[in-house]
């Protein structure tokens, strides 16, 4: 396979695997692509692949089952699941995003929140309760 063009220093490994991907994406070879080929293509090793670029990475394992696959009744019904799955995967990083920060501010709220009493409790201390007649 050829080196995906331009100056591979001058663009982001990330960048050098998409183009790649793309590059093995619009081939007409009937063989399916490999991360080899594709880490090969990038100039990126495997170890960066798998440890850093795992949306690439899943891309790949799609465009692998695109290929090795004939798309079927159950095939289409499994790939809607599996896109669904993704879906669901990424809500649920969302989902606990929110959850982190909210937890977050909720730390610091609490935390005001006592000072707060705190310092209202030393104004009672220190202030003298006065006593004041009420008259009709």
């Amino acid at each position: 396979m050829a080196r995906a063009t331009a100056d591979p220093a001058a663009r982001t490994p990330a960048q050098r695997l998409r183009d790649a991907l793309q590059e093995l994406a619009s081939s007409d070879a009937a063989e399916v692509p490999t991360a080899t080929a594709l880490c090969e293509l990038a100039g990126v090793s495997r170890n960066a692949l798998y440890r850093y670029h795992t949306d690439v990475l899943h891309e790949l394992h799609k465009l692998q089952h695109r290929r090795h696959r004939n798309p079927g009744k159950t095939d289409q019904n499994l790939q809607r699941l599996r896109d669904e799955n993704d879906e669901l995967q990424s809500r649920v990083s969302k989902l606990a995003a929110l959850v982190d920060h909210y937890f977050a501010a909720w730390q610091e709220a609490s935390s005001v929140l006592q000072r707060c009493e705190r310092e209202l409790a030393e104004l009672r201390r220190s202030v003298k309760p006065k006593l004041v007649a009420l008259r009709k």
